[in-house]
């Protein structure tokens, strides 16, 4: 039998990446020249940590190792609230103290734009909650291959952590999922296998509305709650019914795909609607199983505010919303503008979008189903150029061909929303060659206890 060849060292953490694991890098005496370096990424660790750490097979460029020992720990390490946290993948931030997760969070939005040659002192300290816990009102569980319930391991993406608690999900988003898990084991019913991709069970979907009080449980499987799993599906109901009057929507959903994510091919209302209500900045908005929106509300409110803050909005200005989605900052932004256009992709988001601007009254918006190439170009065609643009886009960014056709659009101001502030600071870069200036960034945290950060950018126009 082959012997492991293990060795031990000491080191000091030097960063955080991207993913909220720890870097630190030692040097190796091979007996050759030349020692070898190895870099090491040690999750649960903090900037300036000294730890020990044993590496197995050591003799390669790079190891992903857990700490045996935190020698010299951070006058910022504290101990995590949720007893998954060693294993669960949801949160990488728990043993922080919150004030260090902040500065965690400004250091590395400061770095994406020292990247591309901004001046990171345009970059403001993030902006926090003092609700750290209990804060999501959105959260998708994997159902794993004997019914359980909960979030993948760290790491080990075939693996599922069943959940006795979630602290950042609301407490009846937690006590549903419970619920379902217990439903789940009591019949038996098998999780789905991605490697044979046989099983019934998949994920389940869980939106909480702070505002209005009203959930959704989406169940995602492979067979319809039809003949033989009737009853089951039944008895789903009852309980969930029985036990939660704040559930309006309860939903089996079809998915045959191989793709491992919350689609769906068909749905079955079990009980109540097929959405639910929510509002935000006093604004009342339905809510699909696959509407994006905001899922820390809270901070959500904040970031809706800042951005208005930042625009200055004026009666007499047009304005464009690129990624509007349902219409969550169009809303807000049109009660302030002469007239708005919302752009988006997807056709159920601008259905949403145009019924959510009636509900609530506002009569100034056209909203487009296009991608945002096309329906910009189709909006300037149509409007002219707008005084003031705001977007929205994906953790991918608007790329530069949306950014340049933005560029030559000349509006006066920009406000750019966004949950990746790498792509964001790709994106700005391409506005300076047509004139334009950062006036200020702010990160604001969403998402406590994770790596990621909202920002908020506003440029404005110095040059025709």
């Amino acid at each position: 039998m082959t012997s492991i060849n293990k060795e031990t060292f000491e080191t000091t953490i030097t960063y955080i990446d991207k993913k909220g694991v720890g870097r630190a890098e030692v040097w190796r005496d091979t007996g050759q020249i030349n020692p070898k370096k190895l870099k090491l990424n040690i999750p649960h660790t903090i900037p300036g940590e000294k730890v020990k750490v044993t590496v197995e097979n050591p003799d390669r460029k790079w190891a992903r190792v857990t700490a045996d020992e935190i020698l010299e720990p951070s006058a910022e390490r504290i101990e995590a609230k949720c007893p998954h946290f060693e294993l669960c993948g949801g949160c990488v931030f728990q043993h922080w103290h919150y004030n260090g997760q902040l500065r965690a969070k400004t250091e590395y939005v400061q770095k994406c734009f020292q990247d591309q040659g901004f001046d990171k002192s345009l970059v403001q300290d993030t902006i926090g909650t003092d609700s750290p816990w209990r804060y999501r009102n959105k959260m998708e569980f994997t159902f794993g291959s004997d019914g359980s319930l909960g979030m993948h391991e760290q790491g080990n993406f075939r693996r599922i952590i069943d959940l006795e608690t979630c602290l950042i999900a609301g407490a009846t988003t937690e006590a549903t999922m419970l619920e379902i898990s217990d439903w789940a084991k009591a019949h038996q019913l098998p999780g789905y296998n991605k490697d044979k991709h046989e099983g019934l069970l998949r994920h389940l979907m869980i939106r909480e509305s702070y505002a209005t009080g009203e959930v959704m449980l989406g169940v995602f499987a492979t067979e319809p709650p039809t003949g033989k799993l009737q009853a089951i599906a039944d008895d789903l109901t009852n309980r969930i019914t029985s036990k939660f009057k704040q559930v309006k929507s309860l939903i089996w959903f079809v998915n045959k795909d191989w793709a491992d994510r919350t689609q769906a091919e068909e749905q079955f209302v079990l009980a109540g609607r097929d959405f639910i209500y929510d509002e935000m900045s006093g604004y009342r908005y339905r809510l699909w199983y696959d509407t994006f929106f905001q899922t820390n509300p809270r901070q959500a409110e904040k970031l809706v505010e800042l951005a208005i803050e930042m625009a200055n909005p004026t009666e007499s200005e047009t304005m464009i919303d690129l990624f509007c989605g349902v219409g969550t900052f169009s809303l807000p932004f049109a009660s302030r503008v002469k007239k708005l256009i919302g752009v988006e992709i997807v056709e159920k988001s601008i259905e949403s979008a145009i019924r959510n601007a009636e509900d609530n009254g506002i009569h100034n918006t056209h909203f487009i189903a296009k991608d945002a190439r096309r329906g910009f170009d189709q909006v300037i065609e149509e409007f002219g150029s707008p005084d003031l643009l705001m977007l929205d886009p994906p953790r991918s960014g608007a790329g530069g061909k949306v950014m340049r056709r933005i560029g030559r659009a000349q509006p006066n101001r920009i406000v750019y929303v966004s949950c990746n502030p790498e792509s964001l600071a790709i994106d700005l870069k391409e506005l300076i060659q047509f004139g334009y200036q950062i006036d200020q960034v702010q990160p604001i945290d969403l998402f406590p206890h994770t790596v990621h950060v909202e920002c908020v950018t506003l440029m404005s126009r110095v040059e025709k």
